[in-house]
């Protein structure tokens, strides 16, 4: 497969002297987002589950630490009441934390513990997020919410994660009906939905299965995976005021996978 590299993001300034919260911030996605959005000014408290990670994060971008399971309830509002502390307001949370465990497979495979552990950490965990974030934004009545989702929310996939499919789906609903509900009190909140990234979760998963990363990548008409980077600069976008009109809908960047018909050769 030929090379093609993400371009250099250009610099912009668009998030000075605000405070955004991202969970899952010690990796992924959910590192690049959390240098991204520094490097355009923002204060960034970095969420994680893994101490070390996090603190690591957090240190990289000059922002605030927090231990935090995104499934205990009392972590996530302890989580937002830390960023409210230390910044007096929250403009952005962006709900990233998620799993993608190889015990989640094709329905006819995966076992009810594997089917809930997933939809704890990639669905209820939006949910617990989404509820503590939003009496902070809405007491300044501002505020962009970004959730998570996937590609697979929109269609379906042969190479089946059942459950990791169905919560990403319950993400996108759930973000469309909240900003609906939230939009007359000026919080935004969108779906991101990213196409396969070269992450560490996806190398993970198709370290010991070649042939399912080469099924995955022979649908994306950009010919490659995408790079975090990429991804983050979505979310920089949609935590910005330059998608102030962009809400409740599915933010896809995803290479061209949810418009081919046909893959190309």
């Amino acid at each position: 497969m030929t090379e093609h590299p993400a371009p250099a993001p250009a610099v912009c300034r668009r998030l000075v002297d605000r405070t955004a919260v991202v969970t899952g911030a010690g990796s992924g996605i959910g590192l690049a987002a959390a240098r991204r959005l520094a490097t355009e000014g923002a204060h960034v408290v970095c969420a994680d589950i893994d101490a070390t990670a996090g603190r690591a994060a957090a240190d990289t971008v000059g922002g605030t630490f927090v231990h935090a399971d995104v499934t205990d309830p009392d972590q996530v509002d302890a989580l937002f009441a830390t960023a409210d502390a230390v910044r007096g307001g929250i403009d952005i949370a962006f709900n990233n934390a998620g799993i993608s465990p190889p015990e989640d497979d094709s329905i006819l495979d995966t076992g009810l513990d594997a089917w809930r552990r997933v939809q704890e950490v990639n669905l209820t965990s939006v949910y617990l997020c989404c509820k503590a974030v939003l009496p902070y934004m809405r007491r300044r009545r501002r505020g962009s919410i970004i959730n998570t989702a996937s590609f697979v929310a929109v269609m379906g996939a042969a190479t089946s994660q059942i459950s990791y499919t169905a919560s990403k789906g319950g993400v996108l609903a759930m973000s469309r009906e909240l900003g609906v509900q939230f939009a007359r009190e000026g919080i935004r909140v969108n779906a991101l939905c990213p196409g396969p990234v070269n992450t560490p979760l996806l190398q993970e998963l198709f370290a010991a299965d070649p042939e399912r990363a080469a099924r995955r990548l022979v649908h994306i008409p950009a010919g490659r995976f995408a790079e975090a980077e990429e991804i983050a600069a979505a979310v920089a976008f949609l935590a910005s005021d330059d998608s102030s009109f962009v809400n409740a809908t599915e933010f896809l960047v995803d290479g061209g996978i949810a418009g081919a018909y046909v893959t190309p050769r």
